[in-house]
């Protein structure tokens, strides 16, 4: 009976914590990017904005807490109206549980320089309007330690719903691509990203053939840690200019653990 128990208490803790999806990702399959599993990355947000009497994709982002969403700076302008689009995997269709919320207020860090990408500090938050509320289609995060460095070759999930090519189109089904992480010394070697990329980014991918894309921004780099929780690593940042999924132009990231204060303060003061 206590071993019952106790299955049924890690359950619970499970379901109110974070990085465990109700509905599993399906990441066995190796290949180029692909339709994710519905509501396996529970914490994925859609950030829209209103243009011509219509709400329209932008970026992604990624629920921390129950009214804060993590995206990059790059993907805020303060002449748009934003809406935060929860609970959703088809972005076409009307989905049970799904909700939209309007920000409070959008908190773009300080050093962010929207004329240099390669400066870093591409991130932002964005408090939502009200808490929403946690269930099987709309989870939480985690987020991993401060400074947590992940080793060459660890694999990791982009999630999104950018163009699935080049100039290609956007599909309505989230879709994850498997990018396994490049050191920070290789790809800042002068035939990767050379100084482009700074201790504060992650980079993932760059075999020519899987990355992240135009509206992926803003999302999560989901990295499964020891325990089986999924953390997100990084914030989908920036690509090359020459294509997608360019050789040895991997997708680059902002590092969230080295951006672990500045969120808590952020989350404390506002």
């Amino acid at each position: 009976m206590l071993g019952v128990l106790f299955a049924v208490l890690s359950l619970a803790a499970a379901a109110f914590g974070c990085g465990v999806p109700a509905y599993p990702p399906l990441v066995s399959r190796v290949v180029g990017g692909e339709d994710a599993r519905p509501f396996s990355w529970p914490w994925q947000a859609s950030l829209q904005y209103y243009s011509n009497g219509q709400w329209r994709h932008t970026c992604g982002g990624t629920l921390i807490a129950t009214n804060w969403v993590l995206t990059a700076a790059h993907c805020i302008s303060s002449s748009r109206t934003y809406r935060v689009y929860l609970g959703k995997y088809n972005l076409a269709a009307e989905e049970a549980g799904s909700v939209a919320l309007s920000p409070e207020k959008i908190i773009v860090n300080k050093n962010w320089n929207s004329n240099d990408v390669s400066k870093g500090y591409d991130i932002a938050l964005i408090k939502l309007s009200q808490h929403v509320t946690l269930t099987d289609h709309i989870q939480l995060a985690c987020l991993p330690p401060a400074q947590s460095i992940l080793s060459a070759n660890t694999a990791c999930y982009v999630t999104g719903w950018g163009r699935l090519q080049t100039n290609g189109p956007t599909p309505d089904d989230l879709q994850q691509a498997l990018l396994r992480i490049v050191s920070h010394a290789t790809c800042s070697q002068s035939t990767w990203w050379g100084s482009s990329v700074k201790t504060n980014m992650v980079c993932a991918g760059g075999d020519g053939v899987t990355s992240s894309c135009n509206g992926d921004s803003g999302g999560p780099l989901n990295c499964q840690n020891a325990d089986g929780r999924w953390e997100v690593h990084g914030i989908v940042s920036f690509g090359s200019s020459l294509g997608c999924n360019y050789y040895r132009k991997p997708s680059v990231f902002t590092r969230v653990s080295a951006f672990d204060s500045w969120i808590q303060e952020v989350m404390a003061n506002y």
